[in-house]
């Protein structure tokens, strides 16, 4: 089997008070899939639940991020969520309340059906 890639969306979240890197990654993947209808699946013989998900999302402290909780925000396909190190952590201007921004990018890929 050889996946291949059909949509690449982009998306941004913010946690203006809390620093949770959670609340921000689910806001990413929201913002990414949120203007996004895909409609090409009958034409290939496939359903929704056939799409592979592989979402990463980017934030200061990716340990921070439950990434089962992040999945949920994705109603279908073989969801998978890592966390890498990237976002950006703004310090307030009394140092202890920052403002967490993740970033997120949702591929969405088939199985093309062809021997790998």
């Amino acid at each position: 089997m050889a996946r291949v890639r059909c949509l690449t969306e982009m998306g941004m979240g913010v946690d203006v008070h809390g620093r949770d890197a959670t609340k921000a990654a689910k806001r990413a993947v929201s913002d990414a899939i949120r203007h996004s209808s895909i409609g090409f699946f009958r034409m290939m013989g496939k359903t929704a639940h056939d799409m592979f998900v592989d979402v990463t999302i980017a934030v200061p402290n990716p340990g921070d991020v439950d990434t089962a909780a992040v999945a949920k925000e994705l109603p279908y396909g073989t969801i998978t969520v890592t966390a890498i190190a990237g976002g950006l952590e703004i310090p307030s201007d009394r140092g202890a309340d920052p403002i967490l921004i993740a970033n997120a990018a949702v591929i969405v890929s088939l199985d093309d059906g062809k021997p790998a």
